[in-house]
């Protein structure tokens, strides 16, 4: 890994929940203001989120960010506040009803987001079954799901296809989960944890890395060029497409690890903090 040289900086590719987002999804008024001076000084802004266009609107419009961001763990990319779609990679669904049935079987919760072929920007949000989970991400996000059959809204034709599928369990159960999608579908299919909670399911090759380094391509960005900051399993391959990373405090132990800088926790607004200190100097 080369230096760190804060003025060759161009982009700052931006996880949301643990990262910059604080306790109870909330962006702090030091991280608005840092990241609108950030832009001030011709610092692109990617956010690079496992939400959907529509729960993370909110914090894209309070910095007023624009171009390029990335949804859905990497599998949509969309120019805003316009909406037009740079990419966008589907689940097949045979692994949405495989994920369905490994549901129903185990007695955990599974949902999944549909792009709609008359507005790819608001997917639909479906579930098998309701409880207590449902509730939980919608406190989390502000999406509540709709109980569906899986084995038959795939093939509604409105919908485009999947975009991610995601169980919300514990690590017991996420371990099996996991177990059991890699011995039937192999490399297949990405398998990702967002959260201590949110186990994701996306298309082959599909992460937050993937979708970054399609973007900096299309933007002409170099590795070098930017910097990634994260908490969660997720975010990992965010760190490959970028030479350099940075991890909150908070982040999981991996994340921690792989990270080229340790700043403070997303409650404390360390990211913002560390652009402050190192990049807005």
């Amino acid at each position: 890994m080369c230096s760190f040289n804060p003025g060759a900086i161009k982009a700052l590719a931006l996880d949301l929940d643990g990262t910059i987002l604080q306790s109870g999804a909330v962006l702090g008024k030091r991280t608005v203001l840092t990241l609108r001076r950030a832009m001030d000084r011709g610092l692109r802004v990617i956010l690079c989120t496992g939400r959907s266009p529509e729960s993370a609107e909110k914090y894209r419009a309070l910095i007023n960010a624009q171009g390029p961001m990335i949804y859905f763990n990497g599998a949509m990319a969309a120019d805003m506040p316009g909406g037009s779609i740079v990419n966008t990679v589907f689940l097949s669904n045979e692994i949405v009803a495989f994920c369905a049935e490994t549901a129903l079987g185990l007695k955990v919760y599974f949902q999944s987001y549909f792009s709609r072929k008359s507005d790819f920007l608001r997917a639909a949000l479906f579930s098998c079954g309701s409880g207590p989970e449902a509730e939980l991400y919608r406190a989390h996000t502000g999406s509540l799901a709709q109980p569906a059959d899986m084995g038959i809204f795939p093939e509604d034709p409105q919908y485009a296809g999947c975009l991610k599928g995601m169980f919300i369990t514990g690590t017991e159960q996420m371990d099996e989960i996991r177990s059991r999608l890699l011995r039937r579908f192999g490399e297949s299919v990405s398998i990702t944890k967002s959260s201590p909670l949110f186990l994701e399911v996306l298309a082959q090759g599909v992460s937050k890395g993937s979708a970054l380094s399609l973007i900096m391509e299309r933007l002409g960005l170099k590795p070098e060029e930017v910097i990634a900051f994260g908490d969660e399993e997720n975010d990992l391959p965010m760190f490959k497409a970028a030479l350099h990373s940075a991890a909150p405090a908070n982040a999981v132990p991996a994340v921690l690890s792989a990270a080229e800088f340790t700043v403070g926790s997303c409650d404390d607004e360390g990211v913002a903090a560390f652009l402050e200190k190192e990049i807005l100097r």
